[in-house]
């Protein structure tokens, strides 16, 4: 927000000011009536390690991450770049493979993966040759201001129902700072959103123009259910949950009390192992039997796409880069952040002599689970690290610790840096389309580097300015 010399950064400027009218009191009565505006609406997300109690309101800090429009001219391009390779990359991996036949990935990373679907995924039709329905990519800023990609989430990235919310309570609570801002609006999104789904619609759809779609959600007890049920709200489909369908002749059917409805496209918040007992984990009860059959012969659409972990890996994340170059012979728009495979003897060596100093991150974690920060880590964490990368190198990467970027937050009457990173949605339909924005996670505990919501983070509102008389957002 601020330069080095106290002075605030030229697209700040004006918020900076309206910011200065306020009394520190006026700030804390703003603040406390946004997080009970949350309270009330019931906004929540699940922590499922914790004792004293799982249900919580994601916090909330008022102040935004803004961007000016020609930074977000360049995340816009990069996320449709990066996003257009990595589905070409989905559909390569489960149908010619020739990306592994030119040994451009080694074979092992993808036959060995747990996400890696060759049985059920493998040649499928996917509607529009689109494997990627919603993409959540999340970015950081380096030292230098230059915006990284941290990670791809392909299968449930969650946290969009919150990209709203935080704008409704922003506008409600502070109305002064948007009659000063030309800000990109989210209203068409979630149309748009729409719109991308039903373009999913099966070859076998008795009606392609005007397909039922629904949101499968596991219930009540995940940690994402509010982001489901809003998005079913919002986007005017069912919220159903596996108990809720029915596979009858290779079709899809949603009971209700006027009978069995056809369903033409699914959009699953489940894991690919509990959609459908027939074809994954037999003890699943969230699933719907005969699923997957019903998806073979092009009588419903699964989005997001089964199988899609194996893009989205963390040992995958640091190829995608190469499948930039490789499927559009282009050279990335936004870089990757340094990664060190330590199944790799040289690597792993020099990763155990300077932990202390790295982010050593578990492949197949999310959510900020099973990560040392080298850093901020006790001796006894890092020993502990140090045994894993030993018995599973393969297991586990490092990246260098990034001086991520810091914005002021305002809590507990006071204002202080903290640390964010930005989610990035794009929504892949007929074409892709980049929601403006996305979601800002700030670290609200002083000093931490982690933004999850389950480990304390919480939320901003993030706005893109508009160039001029630009209508195009």
């Amino acid at each position: 927000m601020m330069e080095m010399d106290g002075k605030p950064k030229s697209h700040y400027e004006q918020f900076h000011d309206i910011l200065n009218r306020f009394s520190v009191e006026d700030l804390h009565e703003k603040n406390e009536t946004a997080q009970l505006s949350f309270l009330r609406q019931g906004i929540t997300f699940t922590v499922y390690s914790d004792k004293t109690g799982t249900e919580r309101t994601m916090p909330f800090d008022f102040i935004p991450v803004i961007i000016p429009p020609d930074q977000w001219e360049q995340i816009e391009k990069g996320m449709k770049q990066r996003v257009k390779a990595l589905n070409l990359f989905l559909e390569d991996i489960y149908n010619d493979q020739q990306i592994l036949k030119d040994g451009l990935i080694p074979r092992e990373l993808i036959e060995d993966n747990p996400y890696y679907y060759k049985e059920q995924a493998t040649g499928l039709k996917i509607p529009n040759d689109n494997h990627i329905f919603l993409a959540g990519i999340d970015l950081i800023r380096d030292h230098n201001g230059e915006y990284r990609v941290l990670e791809d989430n392909l299968r449930n990235p969650s946290g969009m129902s919150y990209v709203f919310q935080n704008r409704f309570v922003m506008r409600r609570v502070f109305p002064e700072f948007f009659n000063s801002h030309q800000i990109c609006t989210l209203e068409h999104q979630l149309s748009n959103l729409h719109e991308a789904l039903c373009s999913h619609a099966p070859e076998n759809s008795e009606d392609k123009h005007h397909p039922i779609a629904v949101l499968l959600t596991p219930g009540s007890y995940n940690a994402a259910y509010y982001d489901h049920v809003f998005l079913a709200q919002q986007m005017g489909i069912e919220l159903v949950e596996g108990r809720d369908l029915v596979v009858k002749d290779d079709c899809v059917y949603m009971k209700t009390i006027r009978g069995l409805h056809r369903v033409d496209i699914i959009y699953r918040r489940i894991d690919d192992d509990f959609l459908d007992p027939k074809a994954f984990n037999p003890e699943s009860v969230l699933g719907v039997p005969g699923l997957l059959e019903a998806y073979r012969k092009g009588n419903v659409a699964i989005t997001n796409g089964i199988g899609n972990g194996v893009a989205d890996d963390k040992a995958i994340y640091a190829y995608v880069p190469d499948m930039i170059r490789y499927y559009l012979d282009e050279e990335p728009l936004i870089k990757n952040v340094e990664t060190y495979f330590l199944r790799d003897k040289e690597a792993r060596e020099h990763v155990l002599e300077n932990l202390e100093e790295l982010v050593v991150k578990n492949v197949g974690s999310s959510g900020g689970y099973d990560m040392l920060i080298g850093p901020h880590a006790t001796k006894a964490e890092i020993e502990l690290f140090r045994e894993k990368i030993i018995q599973d190198p393969a297991q586990y990467i490092a990246q260098p610790t990034i001086k991520l970027s810091r914005a002021p937050a305002f809590q507990k009457e006071r204002f202080y840096p903290c640390h964010v990173d930005l989610r990035v949605f794009v929504m892949g339909g007929k074409e892709l389309k980049v929601l403006p924005g996305g979601l800002s996670r700030v670290a609200l505990k002083e000093g931490s580097l982690v933004v999850n919501s389950s480990q304390g983070g919480g939320g901003k509102d993030t706005w893109v300015l508009k160039q001029g008389s630009d209508d195009s957002c």
